[in-house]
């Protein structure tokens, strides 16, 4: 089968299960969580479960992984779903091309854990991980959709507490603009078989609650960016969210961050996770796992 064929059968059966505002919290988790369950890991991932400070997180690897090196993720879902095993794939096969340990974090999630919930978890274990003695140059940071939000909210929270921060950052179409502001919000609408601004807008009021969309914590497009330190941001032509990545690329570039963005052509929300049969998403992991080795090596 063709690859153009396998993206197609992919977006297809996306649309067959659209978002409607009348599914549940509840039902959404769980369709998120099936979803996942079907897709295959790689050969010789290991996994730990663990416990830092109290946030629940996973160690994984596969194969041979440099264990003084460390690639801290957080999982998308919009705030209110996802988990370590709705992306443990991803980060598996990210392990394996960066030749590196991974880090997957559980926080908190919303309604029941509104705002800043996520961003203090995030926090606690990236302070986890100094405790433990890793050094901050030995640390990537990354995470994909509300988790690539995450990722660059926790480089501001570091920076406002005036910490070390990482020796770089990977975001996967990021969140970072809970008030769905960019023009392809619009533009893509139908064009994105699996995020709306009428989904967006519902999360992002669950998690929120009473915190004002334009926080930097919630929404790191609206922070001061400078001191950040290497970022590299991937995201899809075909997503309602891209506007979230261009224009936070194009403030940070203005702040002289160290920033690069690979736009990948038809790609959709999420399509990281299609790895074992996509080969567009085999290639972007492969450009994660250069950038992290590059990265450690400078």
């Amino acid at each position: 089968m063709t690859e153009n064929k396998i993206l197609q059968e992919i977006i297809a059966t996306k649309r067959k299960n659209p978002y409607t505002e009348n599914k549940s919290i509840e039902q959404l988790r769980e369709e998120t969580e099936i979803s996942a369950s079907r897709i295959p890991l790689p050969e010789n991932t290991k996994i730990e479960k663990i416990l830092a400070d109290n946030v629940n997180a996973e160690w994984i690897s596969c194969g041979n992984v440099d264990t003084d090196k460390i690639f801290m993720f957080i999982h998308g879902g919009g705030y209110y779903r996802g988990s370590i095993a709705s992306t443990r794939a991803t980060v598996a096969r990210i392990s394996a091309q960066a030749n590196i340990k991974c880090l997957s974090v559980d926080y908190r999630l919303a309604p029941e854990h509104p705002f800043p919930a996520a961003i203090d978890d995030i926090y606690t274990v990236y302070n986890w991980l100094l405790k433990k003695g890793v050094k901050p140059q030995n640390i990537i940071v990354s995470g994909q959709s509300a988790g690539g939000g995450l990722c660059l909210a926790l480089l501001l929270k570091i920076k406002d507490n005036k910490g070390s921060q990482p020796k770089g950052a990977v975001a996967i179409s990021p969140w970072t603009d809970l008030s769905q502001s960019g023009k392809t919000m619009v533009t893509n609408a139908d064009v994105d078989p699996v995020i709306s601004k009428k989904y967006l807008d519902r999360m992002a009021g669950l998690y929120l609650k009473d915190t004002s969309f334009s926080s930097p914590l919630a929404s790191p497009l609206f922070g001061d960016l400078s001191g950040l330190p290497s970022i590299l941001v991937q995201v899809g032509t075909a997503e309602t969210m891209l506007d979230d990545s261009t224009r936070f690329v194009e403030k940070a570039k203005k702040a002289k961050v160290d920033i690069n963005i690979e736009i990948w052509k038809d790609m959709f929300h999420g399509w990281h996770g299609n790895a074992h049969i996509l080969k567009d998403a085999e290639k972007a992991i492969h450009n994660i796992g250069n950038f992290c080795r590059n990265l450690f090596n400078k």
